[in-house]
């Protein structure tokens, strides 16, 4: 019995810091993929699939910054939300919380499902 109990707290770390490290910049998303793609832990997956729809968002919502002053600001409002949310994603992989990031979180669940 205390095998099981010791397994299922190794299990339930590793996915906790597979999680984190999906929020660490870009290298980190893919070292957490890699880590997750063995032995997939639906938690550390949740938040591979949040954070890397932060990611193609923020790539996406870039592009706008090219269109002078009104495009500036749009980005400039869009990159502090991004920021929140990313604040919010990782603050809920380091309290082992799965919850979708507000506004697209649950989009990034759906469109992602496969990783």
């Amino acid at each position: 019995m205390e095998t099981k109990t010791e397994t299922s707290l190794t299990d339930s770390g590793q996915d906790k810091t597979i999680a984190i490290i999906a929020y660490l910049t870009l290298i980190g998303l893919v070292i957490a993929f890699v880590m997750n793609s063995e032995k997939k832990h639906e938690f550390a997956s949740f938040h591979i699939r949040q954070s890397l729809g932060l990611m193609l968002t923020g790539f996406v919502v870039s592009f706008i910054n090219i269109i002078p002053i009104l495009g500036q600001i749009i980005w400039l409002i869009a990159a502090v939300g991004l920021l929140i949310f990313w604040i919010m994603g990782l603050m809920n992989a380091i309290n082992h919380k799965q919850k979708p990031l507000p506004i697209l979180g649950d989009k990034y669940a759906q469109w992602f499902k496969g990783i």
